[in-house]
């Protein structure tokens, strides 16, 4: 039996993983061009980056509650209704993604400003912020097919997808930033014309599926209703996550003593967190396949399979964390050298990223059982969670904001404190049965 699940976890996770891996290329390949442009610029990318990933974090709802929902229907035998659940989710995507873009160009000046950081770093954030901004409707629209995709039970069609987009990324970044000169602004556009084209061959495969099983493709409001309405604890839960990264850049720019410290610890910190999100990404590809099968389990009526079946992936997570921990601290002294040439930031960043390295097997579990509870729908819990983890944890980011202290504490509380919360309340949910709720509409 282990056998069987691990195979049935590793055909979902591997696909998963080698996508999950593409998509935060985006940021790695935008850190590497633009670092070398110079540290203003990689910290602008950095303030940028934060406020970016937290409003499309917001919406990440689009592909995780529709794989849970997907994978119910399917696991009941329901295909077309299976089907017409991703397309409301697509149009969902739209109309949300069409408002964030309007309020997110005319906003860009004031959520850069909010950081406070020097002239020369906002200057760069708000260059890149504004354009970025342009990409959000096709970026929202592959959160939705995504998780039509790998509610289906389908994890490779996003791994194309995503290895095409991001190739395509890095030659436009290459092509825009340098050649042409358009600098930071120029690694802006290549990511969102590479999200546009992307975005195009997601819903032509979603819009092909529903044509073969007969699943409506015209707006239907109560069914986009409902997603949205079955999305808000999840914006909720992610909301408090996003809470947590934008903090933690906020009190690294509050805590440096002079304008040389902040822009170092900005741009090391944006270095370090891309990496993390890098290995999250990849820790993410269990939580995925925790997603996709546990809602086919319960859809199907199985509670002893889905219990069984999360005590597996729970192995899965630590082990993968462990392994992931043990790359990145053996790394950790020269991969700064490829995406800046400041001897400054590149020192700082190996205590930092060995900090990170220790938080990777805790990181794994959390991502593991934050997917299975998604994958059963136990959204409300998960919003609760998260306001109580974010209660616990700003109070002490704030103390050492306000105590100056350096760069390395701060990761130290992030990974100790924030995700030390995070898996007390997930491991305590787990061990109930209140989110083993069956059937295809649960």
């Amino acid at each position: 039996m282990p056998a069987s699940r691990d195979r049935e976890i590793l055909r979902l996770a591997v696909p998963a993983f080698l996508a999950l891996v593409a998509e935060p290329l985006f940021l790695l390949s935008d850190a590497a061009i633009v670092g070398h442009l110079g540290s203003a610029e990689l910290a602008g990318l950095g303030i940028a980056a934060a406020v970016l990933q937290t409003v499309i974090g917001l919406c990440v709802f689009l592909a995780y509650g529709t794989t849970g929902s997907v994978a119910r229907h399917l696991g009941a035998g329901d295909l077309r209704g299976a089907v017409a659940q991703g397309v409301d989710g697509l149009w969902l995507a739209l109309g949300i993604g069409s408002v964030v873009t309007v309020l997110g160009v005319a906003s860009t000046d004031r959520l850069v400003d909010a950081f406070g950081a020097g002239a020369a770093v906002s200057d760069s954030a708000t260059t890149y912020l504004r354009v970025a901004f342009l990409g959000t409707v096709p970026l929202l629209l592959m959160l939705a097919a995504t998780g039509v995709l790998r509610g289906l039970q389908d994890t490779r069609t996003p791994l194309v997808v995503a290895v095409a987009g991001n190739a395509l990324n890095v030659v436009l970044n290459l092509l825009l930033v340098y050649p042409l000169g358009l600098g930071i602004a120029g690694s802006a556009l290549g990511s969102v014309v590479a999200q546009v084209a992307s975005a195009g061959v997601f819903v032509l495969v979603v819009v092909r599926a529903a044509r073969r099983t007969g699943a409506p493709l015209r707006p239907d409001l109560p069914g986009i209703r409902a997603a949205g309405r079955a999305g808000v604890p999840l914006v909720v839960r992610t909301l408090t996550l996003r809470a947590a990264i934008v903090i933690t850049t906020y009190v690294v720019t509050l805590a440096a003593v002079s304008a040389r410290d902040q822009e170092v610890d900005l741009a090391t910190h944006q270095l370090a967190m891309t990496l993390w999100t890098f290995l999250a990404f990849t820790l993410d590809s269990i939580a995925i396949a925790a997603q996709a099968l546990t809602g086919r389990l319960l859809g199907a009526g199985d509670v002893a399979g889905a219990r069984e079946m999360t005590r597996r992936m729970v192995w899965w997570g630590a082990v993968s964390g462990v392994v992931t921990g043990l790359l990145l601290a053996g790394v950790s002294p020269w991969v700064g050298h490829l995406f800046t040439g400041d001897d400054a930031v590149t020192d700082l960043l190996v205590p930092v990223l060995v900090v990170a390295a220790i938080g990777q097997p805790v990181a794994g579990v959390v991502f593991v059982l934050d997917g299975v509870l998604i994958g059963a729908g136990d959204g409300r819990y998960l919003a609760r969670a998260g306001l109580v983890t974010l209660a616990v944890y700003a109070p002490v980011a704030l103390l050492l904001a306000a105590t100056s202290a350096g760069l390395v504490a701060i990761w130290v509380a992030f990974c100790s404190v924030f995700m030390g919360a995070r898996l007390v309340v997930l491991v305590r949910r787990a061990r109930s049965d209140a989110w083993l709720v069956t059937g295809a509409g649960a």
